[in-house]
């Protein structure tokens, strides 16, 4: 909440910290991507990531999953930190006091930003013990390989590290609807580990809305 004594300190209402125009700065010259805090930034070529999907798979079969997801755990783990410095410095409030809205708006914008997709937030099984996160135009979908399953493992990593971070609690991710699959969102249920286990074996046979009826029987 921004005061009119602030106001008279700081004429400034800070906008969306990770609005594109702003954030992303560059120079074609040097071919050098940063952000505003003149941080690097390093974009990925489709091929790239094709590329990792194969390598992985040739290299380490069905455990390519596992280590993808543990590569998005500390990504996200490290973006969580970067996210909440950010965000604290800005708007001059910690992650922990700033409205839900705000932060779903700010968080959306990020994902855009990095060029993740869209972002939005289910809290409908909250009370459950479940957040249910939804993720449009996923690069990471879009170029998997054709494997019948959910396809998403890096973004699941992140999304357990940063609301484990976030909460406090060791949180486990699984997705339960990809675009790979011709799904028109990804869907991801972020919970206790141990909650979550029995819908491991559930992905390829049960839809989302059945996956959470039998999570919160």
């Amino acid at each position: 909440m921004i005061s009119v004594a602030d106001l008279l300190v700081n004429n400034r209402i800070p906008g969306n910290y990770f609005a594109t125009d702003a954030y992303v700065r560059g120079d074609l010259e040097l071919g050098v991507l940063e952000n505003r805090q003149g941080d690097r930034l390093i974009a990925l070529p489709s091929t790239l990531i094709q590329g990792i999907y194969s390598g992985l798979e040739k290299e380490t079969g069905q455990a390519s999953r596992l280590v993808l997801f543990n590569c998005g755990r500390w990504w996200g783990k490290n973006f969580y930190s970067r996210f909440t410095e950010a965000i604290t410095d800005y708007y001059g409030t910690s992650l922990s006091e700033m409205p839900m809205v705000e932060f779903m708006q700010t968080l959306q914008q990020c994902w855009i930003t990095h060029g993740w997709g869209k972002i939005d937030i289910d809290q409908t099984y909250q009370p459950r013990g479940f957040l249910v996160m939804k993720t449009w135009n996923s690069p990471f979908a879009r170029l998997a390989p054709q494997s019948g399953q959910p396809s998403c493992h890096l973004e699941a990593g992140i999304l357990s590290a940063f609301f484990s971070q976030m909460t406090g609690r060791e949180l486990h991710c699984l997705q339960t609807t990809c675009e790979s699959m011709g799904a028109d969102c990804n869907q991801f249920v972020i919970g206790l580990a141990k909650r979550l286990e029995p819908a491991e074996t559930m992905v390829t046979n049960l839809d989302h809305d059945a996956i959470m009826q039998q999570l919160c029987s």
